[in-house]
């Protein structure tokens, strides 16, 4: 499983050195994906730190929408489906500070997977609201901060 990791971690830092530079910048981590459930980890570090020394708003925000979006590829590229996908909306609700490794979880895969099948059909773009948790497990179980994005699916 390990393996398994670091070679998706390794293809997310690939494709986000190429085409989403930003991304990169905060070094991400899978650490659990497969068809209904993504967890990527963004260490708090010198790059995704504030002032304050909790994560900064903007890093929290880019791991809210790399995990429903790996999700996204993941159905894209199992369907076989030439289609593209970007977030419509983002609603975040800040619980507490997140003073350590960040974790996002997405465990709505089948949302999306239904979407781009709905979307390989009709040929009409679908919107799909999905929920993002983040956690500091080194500090507690409760959730720091909880997204919802809403993600458009077209077909090309």
């Amino acid at each position: 499983m390990l393996k398994t990791q670091w070679k998706r971690t390794l293809n997310l830092w690939l494709f986000t050195f190429f085409n989403i530079p930003l991304i990169m910048w905060l070094r991400p981590r899978v650490l659990e994906q497969d068809e209904q459930r993504c967890t990527v980890m963004i260490k708090l570090s010198r790059r995704s730190r504030n002032h304050v020394h909790s994560m900064y708003f903007a890093a929290l925000c880019t791991g809210a929408d790399l995990t429903p979006g790996l999700l996204a590829m993941e159905a894209i590229k199992k369907e076989k489906a030439r289609c593209s996908f970007v977030f419509k909306d983002v609603n975040g609700v800040f619980l507490k500070r997140c003073e350590s490794n960040a974790y996002f979880t997405c465990d709505e895969g089948q949302l999306i997977t239904e979407a781009v099948k709905k979307t390989i059909a009709t040929k009409e773009r679908q919107n799909v609201t999905l929920n993002v948790t983040v956690t500091t497990p080194d500090i507690s179980t409760d959730p720091v901060a909880l997204f919802k994005l809403t993600i458009s699916i077209k077909a090309k």
